[in-house]
């Protein structure tokens, strides 16, 4: 039997494939009612104004933060789940050993049984949504189905949705993401994120949390997509994409991956130090590209994500500005702390910490508590057009032509400032061995070095090996590649303060990496890459940095690091590319010839 259709609400859409699909999963499901989702500004009125008389919701003072909303999720419901995400191919050799597998029968029949009635009383949102430029060749069509407004509120920021998905899809088409969630009881037991590459579908229960249940991000954009890029021969990646205007107009596109609490959002967002007066950095994306190989024989990237899904603790005036300003308005705020006239603060925001708060679990809270007022992993969702530096590329179908990949983790040692790959091959292998240290809260051990090819380890959607595979093939698909380059904002000294002072002057390794792209300044060759040479980075008016520290190449670390990188390639087991061992034994050969 087919659920209600909210009173009054036409289907706005004819297409069979889709309309069987919402009638099985919500006989499954057996919500009250089914509401279509249209994207239009009356609907978010009308359905934020739901979310707040049902507590989803609580409005924030409306003359400082016009259009902005609270929202505290379950204690339990803070964060991405690794250890209940599963890829759910055919075979385990598909998903790969660092992917969570499950049998594709197995977990719908798991998930069946908890999803089996687990919309009563509530509301089935069907909620159309388009990754990437509505009008572009890259974009993917999804439709999420889900239990709550929150989820559909997230993802009319985060994504093109609504009725202009409905139109991309067409009244026959059977290619959407077919995407179904349901926070259910929001137990931890009974929580899993699934993902089943080969039906593009995905099956997420028991979590409220972004990163779970909004599944045109991570899901699709990056698991279901880099399996979908695999075998249609391009690229879905966790990188920003960002632009840099010269003061003669010129524009260069870089895309850079980088793990966690290494800097990726504040570089999308960056302004350029005095020096650099002239230069614009603008956004086009903070976190996943789709990229492809253009009739010019260059790489071409899209932000597939319309709004910013952004932690919010360390977001400051000093650490990221734009970020600051993009924030202001129409943003749903999760897990913040709040003032008690409708403000929202967190650790690390600018000014001094307020005396008392409400903390992220609705409870007071006061300045000395050991506890934190805002959760660490506390969020914003924000409206990319809300980006003072917002690209105008941003929504282009064609994208933006991509000058030069960028690589970077969190490594107080070891790893230079910036360092250039030989080539294509050396590139992947940079990225395939990235990596950034692990705290002793985390893991016991200090400096530990997790690895994180291409910042893709949570998000890869198949085999790792076949991944970096598929990075060593694209070389023969792109005539005129871009350059390839490791960075490290984090490098110490041995008294343990930072060589290099971060943030807008991550603007001074740009330029030498765009000129480095246009053969426009010179370098030093290195038995692991190429580096600058002194006086070739632009220091002016920088203060208190240690270039010279910063930039050095230590032979000896570098050969205890090679050495360590086996134990990941040996996780990685028998799919790992030949020519990326070969590339570990090759620098290994030249480090030690050269010590």
């Amino acid at each position: 039997m087919r659920a209600p259709v909210e009173s009054g609400q036409k289907r706005p859409t004819s297409n069979p494939s889709l309309l069987a699909w919402v009638d099985e999963m919500a006989k499954m499901c057996k919500p009250d009612r089914v509401y279509w989702c249209d994207g239009s500004p009356e609907e978010k009125q009308r359905l934020t104004e739901e979310a707040v008389a049902g507590g989803v919701l609580i409005p924030l003072d409306q003359k400082k933060l016009p259009g902005c909303y609270f929202h505290h999720s379950n204690p339990n419901d803070v964060a991405r789940v690794e250890h209940l995400t599963f890829i759910c191919t055919p075979t385990k050799e598909e998903a790969g050993p660092t992917n969570n597998w499950m049998a594709p029968q197995e977990a719908y029949h798991k998930l069946a049984a908890i999803y089996d009635g687990a919309m009563k009383g509530r509301t089935l949102y069907v909620v159309p949504y388009v990754m990437g430029p509505a009008r572009s060749p890259f974009a993917k069509v999804g439709i999420e189905l889900t239990d709550s407004v929150y989820v559909a509120l997230n993802m009319g920021i985060m994504t093109r949705m609504g009725k202009v998905a409905l139109d991309r899809l067409g009244p026959t088409s059977a290619e959407f993401n077919k995407g179904l969630h349901s926070v259910a009881d929001c137990n931890p037991e009974r929580r899993f994120i699934c993902h089943f590459p080969q039906d593009n579908t995905i099956w997420s229960v028991g979590s409220g949390y972004g990163g779970n249940a909004l599944l045109g991000k991570k899901c699709l954009a990056l698991r279901i997509a880099s399996y979908l890029a695999k075998n249609e021969g391009w690229l879905a990646e966790h990188m920003l994409i960002l632009e840099a205007e010269s003061p003669t107009g010129e524009k260069r596109y870089v895309a850079g991956a980088f793990p966690s609490a290494c800097g990726k959002t504040n570089f999308a967002m960056m302004i350029p130090p005095k020096a650099f007066q002239g230069w614009k950095i603008r956004t086009v994306g903070d976190d996943i590209a789709w990229m492809r190989v253009g009739e010019d024989g260059r790489l071409w990237a899209v932000n597939p994500e319309y709004g910013y899904f952004g932690v919010a603790p360390g977001t400051n005036r000093k650490t990221n500005p734009n970020a600051m300003d993009t924030i202001k308005k129409d943003t749903l705020y999760t897990n913040v702390a709040r003032t008690k006239d409708g403000d929202v603060w967190w650790e690390g925001m600018d000014g001094e910490v307020p005396a008392e708060l409400i903390d992220w679990k609705g409870q007071p809270w006061k300045k000395g508590s050991a506890e934190k007022a805002a959760h660490p992993n506390s969020r914003f969702t924000a409206p990319v057009q809300n980006n003072p530096a917002l690209s105008p590329s941003y929504d282009d179908p064609k994208g933006v032509p991509i000058d030069a990949i960028i690589f970077g983790g969190r490594r107080s040692t070891t790893v230079p400032l910036v360092l250039q790959s030989f080539d294509w091959k050396h590139g992947v292998y940079l990225g395939a061995t990235m990596g950034s240290e692990t705290t002793a809260a985390a893991t016991g051990a200090v400096g530990v070095v997790r690895r994180d090819p291409m910042a893709m380890l949570p998000f890869c959607g198949y085999d790792m090996g076949s991944y970096l595979r598929h990075w060593l093939d694209m070389e023969k698909r792109i005539p005129k590649p871009p350059k390839v380059f490791l960075v490290n904002w984090f490098r110490k000294s041995q008294d343990g303060k930072f060589l290099w002072p971060g943030y807008g002057d991550n603007m001074r390794v740009l330029k030498w990496m765009l000129d480095r792209c246009q053969g426009a300044v010179g370098a030093q060759e290195t038995a692991l890459g190429f580096t600058p040479k002194a006086g070739d980075l632009d220091v002016r008016g920088l203060e208190h940095a240690d270039i010279a520290g910063a930039t050095r190449i230590d032979l000896g670390e570098w050969a205890g690091e090679l050495e360590s990188q086996t134990e990941w390639f040996q996780k990685i087991g028998k799919t790992l590319p030949r020519e990326l061992e070969q590339q570990r034994q090759d620098l290994l050969a030249k480090v030690k010839a050269a010590k």
